[in-house]
């Protein structure tokens, strides 16, 4: 008999609220972008705006009427409705195929399954910058320069587990841009306007500049950086990361957990259930999926075993139409223990652009190919839409490390290549792939060539 040792589930600091009473709070926070989604996912709205976040919607009749629309229905502002809409967007509440919305599968799992609306909500946190954008009068090195900083930010705000005075938060803010800046060889030395030196070489012997007062500049009027501080906590406050008051931030639960999460590189997992035979596939699917294969399969030839082949197989793919990524890909595992028998309907489904890449693999494999080979019957753009889905299983059920490793295999070979081979893909979860990536990539320069693609996406300049 095999024996599955599981990870025990990791131990939030002391005092940290139940996940039962941190998704409470979590749906409260995404309460309005929820309504809306459903909302527009009923077919209601089949064009709700995609424009900037934050900004003003097309100007075309069919995306203000959407909004007239929604407010009418739900009781919201014009206003509330674009932020609503935002937000289900990027917690992947809704996913839009063409001019129209689909609910997402956490939007469908939001009542029953907590840790859905908490991943939801930490896609949200990691996004804050998009769901809040930055005034239009800075340069976006700024932006980035600053949201490349907050992370110690909230670090800060986490180790003193308290309110902390917003100069003080100003100071390690300061600090840190200017070290980035230093990092880039961007600090000027010596008189203001003297150029900064050249890529490569070392900056002039003698005293620097003191590091703060720090600006946002260069190039962009000498932002003060306590501006772009008070945006950012703005940002944060708005998504129920962080509380304001008499000039002192303090983490909610929610952005403590959430910054212990990100610390600890650690997601919290369910543990899987035994005895599936009786669950529906997406149950089934769900409690296979921290099974190691060899017991997977055992899973699965019990689960099939107590079914007809053609319900067996239509359920199955009925799952792998859904919108959970994971689910998809376990959906063809489990058909490839089926194996020849459903041959027809896998053939068939190979005609649906987002089951392609899975059927033409389990066909090539049924066919004789070599599992390792197999993937050359994918066109270049076929493989980038299965790298960007399985990506996406990845930043919904996986840890940052796995997210991490799976960029070894895009057939691109390098992140910036990656990148906009990515963005010209079409896959509905790009914006929160590319977040996701962000967010776990150490790299400071590359994190944020792919955050400002992650913008470009969502704000339709792709």
């Amino acid at each position: 008999m095999t024996t599955r040792r599981t990870r025990p589930a990791p131990r939030p600091p002391e005092g940290t609220p139940a996940p039962a009473e941190l998704a409470r709070q979590a749906r409260a926070v995404l309460a309005d972008a929820v309504r809306i989604a459903r909302w527009a996912a009923a077919g209601v709205a089949p064009s709700l705006p995609e424009g900037p976040p934050g900004g003003h919607p097309a100007t075309v009749p069919s995306a203000i009427g959407a909004q007239e629309r929604a407010a009418a229905a739900l009781n919201l502002t014009p206003d509330q409705v674009r932020a609503g809409w935002d937000r289900a967007r990027l917690a992947g509440l809704v996913e839009l195929h063409g001019g129209t919305a689909r609910p997402g599968w956490r939007l469908r799992a939001w009542d029953r399954d907590d840790m859905a609306v908490l991943r939801g909500w930490v896609a949200l946190f990691d996004a804050w910058s998009l769901a809040h954008p930055a005034p239009e009068v800075v340069a976006p090195t700024a932006v980035a320069e600053v949201v490349e900083a907050v992370p110690q930010v909230l670090s800060l705000l986490q180790l003193s587990a308290g309110p902390v005075l917003v100069p003080a938060l100003l100071d390690l803010l300061q600090q840190r841009v200017a070290e980035l800046r230093e990092e880039r060889c961007e600090v000027p030395y010596g008189p203001r306007g003297e150029t900064p030196c050249a890529a490569g070489e070392q900056p002039a012997a003698g005293p620097a500049a003191p590091a703060s007062p720090v600006t946002a500049g260069p190039g962009d009027g000498d932002v003060p950086l306590s501006l772009l501080l008070d945006w950012a906590l703005e940002g944060l406050a708005a998504i129920g990361a962080l509380t304001l008051e008499r000039g002192q931030a303090t983490l909610t639960p929610l952005g403590n957990w959430a910054v212990w999460v990100k610390l600890e590189q650690i997601c919290v997992a369910a543990q899987s259930p035994a005895g599936n035979i009786e669950q529906s596939a997406e149950d089934m699917l769900r409690g296979c999926a921290r099974l190691t294969p060899g017991p997977a399969r055992a899973e699965y030839r019990a689960w099939l075993a107590a079914r007809t082949v053609s319900s067996a197989v239509g359920e199955l793919l009925g799952v792998a139409r859904g919108e959970d990524a994971l689910l998809r890909g376990l959906a063809f595992e489990a058909l490839r223990v089926v194996g020849g028998p459903a041959e027809p309907e896998v053939r068939a489904a190979a005609a649906e652009p987002s089951l392609r890449p899975y059927a033409l693999l389990w066909l090539a494999e049924y066919e004789g190919a070599d599992p390792e080979d197999a993937a050359d019957v994918l066109t270049r753009e076929e493989a980038t839409w299965l790298w960007v889905d399985t990506a996406a299983a990845v930043a919904d059920h996986g840890e940052p490390q796995l997210l991490l490793r799976h960029l070894d295999s895009a057939v691109q070979g390098t992140v910036p290549a990656l990148i906009e081979e990515v963005r010209a893909g079409g896959h509905p979860r790009t914006v929160q792939v590319l977040v996701a990536l962000a967010a776990a990539h150490p790299d400071p320069a590359l994190a944020k060539a792919v955050r400002r693609a992650a913008f470009q996406v969502h704000t339709g300049r792709a």
